[in-house]
C-alpha cells in the first residue's frame, strides 16, 4: 500500500547536522567535566531529545548537566548551523516530487527545528507541520511522537511512512505500526558501526540517496498490486 503521510525526522535526514550536534554535545560534555568518545556519543544519543540525553549522561556516565551548560550548548550549536549547516543533498529537489502529504517529527527543541529548516532554505516548504518530542511526554524511541504527528495530520499509523536516520527513531516507528525507510545519505552515516545498528533495527529498506525517495515509495505500492 502506498503511503498516506511521510514522516521525516529533521537532523540526518532533512540537514546534515548529526556532526555538527554531536560536536556541540561533546563540548557541553567536556565544559561539566566529563569526557565521551564520538563513537559513544553516537551510539547513546543520536536521535534522542535532549532531556533524555540528560538522563542518559546521568544515569550512565555519572554527568550532571546544568542549565548553564545546556544553554552554552545551544548557543554553540546555533552558531555552528549558522556558518555550516546544509541541506541533505537532494532534499530540496526531492520535496516538490513526492506527491504526497509530509511533515517532520524530530527530537530537537520547536525553536532548533524552524531554524535548522530556516538556514537550509526548507522551512517553507515543511511548515506548518512541524513536531518536536517537546510536544509529547516520551521521546524517541518511544512512538509517542510519531502518534501525535499522525493524529494530528488525521493519518492512522499503519498509512504512514517514517524516513529515519538512527536505531532509536526507527525502534520508535515499528513501535507506532508504521513502516520506516533507514536513510545513510547523510555526512555521519558512514560509521560502520552505526550501520550495523541501523540494520539490527529491522527498518523496512535503507537508502542512501534522497533523490530516490519518490520512486521508492511508487514501488511500495507497486509491489503490493503485484502480489
Amino acid at each position: 500500500m502506498t503511503p498516506e503521510l511521510v514522516i521525516f525526522d529533521c537532523d540526518g535526514v532533512l540537514v546534515d547536522s548529526e556532526a555538527l550536534s554531536i560536536s556541540a554535545l561533546l563540548g557541553m560534555v567536556e565544559r561539566a567535566g566529563g569526557r565521551i568518545g564520538e563513537d559513544t556519543a553516537y551510539e547513546h544519543f543520536l536521535g534522542k531529545s535532549m532531556k533524555s540525553v540528560r538522563e542518559i549522561l546521568q544515569r550512565d556516565f555519572g554527568l550532571e548537566i546544568a542549565d548553564q551548560h545546556l544553554t552554552a550548548m545551544r548557543v554553540e550549536l546555533m552558531r555552528k548551523f549558522r556558518e555550516e549547516l546544509k541541506p541533505v543533498p537532494g532534499v530540496l529537489e526531492m520535496l516538490p516530487r513526492l506527491g504526497l502529504p509530509f511533515c517532520v517529527a524530530s527530537s530537537g527543541t520547536p525553536e532548533r527545528i524552524r531554524y535548522a529548516l530556516e538556514v537550509t532554505g526548507l522551512l517553507s516548504l515543511m511548515e506548518p507541520h512541524l513536531f518536536s518530542a517537546a510536544m509529547v511526554a516520551r521521546g524517541k524511541p518511544a512512538p509517542d511522537l510519531f502518534l501525535h504527528a499522525a493524529a494530528t495530520m488525521r493519518t492512522t499509523p499503519g498509512k504512514c511512512l517514517v524516513i529515519e536516520d538512527s536505531p532509536a527513531g526507527i525502534v520508535a516507528a515499528r513501535a507506532a505500526g508504521m513502516r520506516v525507510f533507514a536513510f545513510t545519505g547523510g555526512s555521519h552515516a558512514g560509521n560502520p558501526a552505526l550501520k550495523a545498528r541501523l540494520a539490527s533495527s529491522e527498518p523496512d529498506f535503507i537508502f542512501a540517496d534522497m533523490l530516490q525517495l519518490p520512486d521508492l515509495i511508487a514501488g511500495l505500492g507497486a509491489r503490493v498490486r503485484a502480489s
